[in-house]
């Protein structure tokens, strides 16, 4: 069994999951993932019994006791080959923990992409939560607005933290680019004092619809849209996964907005910080 002790928050862990399940599917070997083991029950993998407590309790003892090896993929400048070497010791153990975001099987992911979003197909109750919300949208351009704010405070120093008014302008855009679509824009983030008013003001001519679920129902409800727009994140990069969304990383708010801007997972997953 090879176990993937995931790091940071769920759409982090479900990527850094996807690697290491993906490298050990194509050597015909079983993998767990320590974090779904306990958390995030939004996904049909949360059901398989292999993802339980005990194991990850198990898993983790053996592992800082040393009773499991552990190989580290913690520096995004190491080498081929000495990744190469690193892949041969996990696939040398019966039993193996793999932790580190760096770990990287960009081919394998793709090749059994369907497969493991099958894993990651939402549960029944998660879709019918967020069914009503879509249904208000029928037959008009969804598009999604992923408003990050929270831990982007301090990560790569506030880089990519924007304010309201400044999603409200990326909106704004993009309406632009649709003068003759009827648009309602689905807003989910992690920052519960949005400014609605904003958004409304600045975008007057269509429906913004701000949602009020947990991150499951969010990433639901985001990966149901035409479009996506957000701040580099692996949430809005996941969410883009579910349909082949077009998804646009805000990397400077006030730029240009055209269809080319979009792009999808495919290409944007091998560039993720």
């Amino acid at each position: 069994m090879i176990y993937a002790a995931d790091k940071g928050r769920m759409c982090n862990n479900i990527l850094q999951f996807g690697h290491v399940w993906a490298f050990a599917r194509r050597h015909g070997r079983l993998c767990v993932s320590t974090r779904l083991c306990y958390k995030y029950p939004y996904f049909r993998i949360s059901r398989d019994p292999r993802h339980n407590p005990l194991r990850y309790f198990l898993s983790k003892t053996a592992a800082s006791l040393r009773l499991m090896p552990v190989v580290s993929f913690d520096d995004p400048h190491e080498s081929e080959e000495s990744r190469r070497r690193k892949d041969d010791l996990i696939l040398a153990h019966r039993n193996v923990m793999v932790r580190g975001w760096e770990v990287r099987h960009y081919d394998d992911f793709l090749r059994y992409k369907k497969e493991f979003l099958e894993l990651f197909a939402f549960r029944p109750e998660v879709e019918r939560k967020v069914a009503p919300l879509l249904e208000r949208a029928c037959g008009r351009l969804r598009i999604g607005i992923h408003v990050r704010r929270g831990d982007y405070a301090r990560w790569q120093a506030g880089k990519y933290l924007y304010s309201d008014r400044q999603y409200a302008d990326v909106a704004r855009k993009i309406v632009a680019m649709y003068p003759d679509r009827d648009i309602v824009f689905y807003v989910c983030g992690n920052d519960p004092a949005i400014d609605r008013d904003i958004y409304r003001d600045t975008v007057p001519e269509v429906e913004f619809i701000f949602a009020e679920g947990n991150p499951g129902e969010d990433l639901c409800l985001l990966s149901h849209c035409d479009l996506l727009a957000g701040p580099p994140s692996t949430f809005s990069l996941w969410a883009s996964a579910y349909r082949d969304t077009p998804l646009y990383w805000i990397m400077d708010p006030a730029a240009e907005i055209t269809p080319p801007s979009f792009r999808r997972f495919n290409s944007l997953f091998r560039e993720i910080i």
